[in-house]
């Protein structure tokens, strides 16, 4: 558990488990299997077809038909970065962090999450190296039928905040909203969007 919660090396425990590190390494490797064939069914799995029905009829009652969830990133402090990747991994904060990526629905299931690129990156970079939109820009994207204000859409959205492009299948807040409707709606967005956060 501590090589996975604090990211050390598999001679780290050797100090308090007295194993060899190869020995710590094929336990850590067979704990992974089975938690990951005991749960791997119901988490860090892209929906299924029941659950992006869950996650839309939710949206709706929220105010945003079509939505998938919300998706952020963060930067995950690794202590026990070992030294020779302390370069590589150091950012804007200057120590080293591993990016984390994240889409979580209203109930808070993390269905995505993609670990681990070096340096200082923002969410654009990270996204180009995600997988959560592989499907899509393969053409691959699961329908998604909902309306809004008389417009027919078939493909789902995720709430971002601002630094995400403009594409289609992102609703970002509104920046100094003006007009109670554009308020409404930034607080609205902003309000699920923390979801993730």
């Amino acid at each position: 558990m501590r090589i996975l919660a604090y990211g050390v090396s598999g001679d780290f425990v050797d100090k308090y488990l007295r194993i060899a590190e190869n020995t710590a390494t094929e336990c850590l490797k067979k704990f992974v299997k089975a938690i990951i064939g005991i749960f791997s069914h119901e988490y860090l799995r892209s929906p299924n077809e029941n659950d992006i029905a869950r996650l839309c009829a939710v949206g709706d009652s929220r105010g945003f038909p079509g939505m998938l969830g919300s998706i952020d990133y963060m930067h995950w402090k690794w202590i026990y970065c070992p030294s020779a990747w302390k370069g590589m991994y150091c950012g804007h904060i200057h120590e080293p962090t591993i990016i984390l990526e994240v889409v979580a629905s209203y109930d808070l299931w993390i269905w995505h999450a993609f670990f681990g690129l070096p340096g200082s990156h923002n969410d654009i970079n990270v996204l180009e190296h995600s997988s959560v939109f592989r499907e899509l820009a393969e053409g691959h994207a699961r329908k998604v039928n909902y309306s809004i204000n008389g417009n027919d859409y078939s493909m789902g959205y995720y709430l971002v905040d601002g630094i995400y492009p403009s594409w289609s299948t992102f609703v970002k807040t509104i920046h100094a909203p003006h007009g109670r409707k554009n308020k409404h709606f930034a607080a609205t967005q902003e309000s699920a969007r923390k979801d993730v956060e």
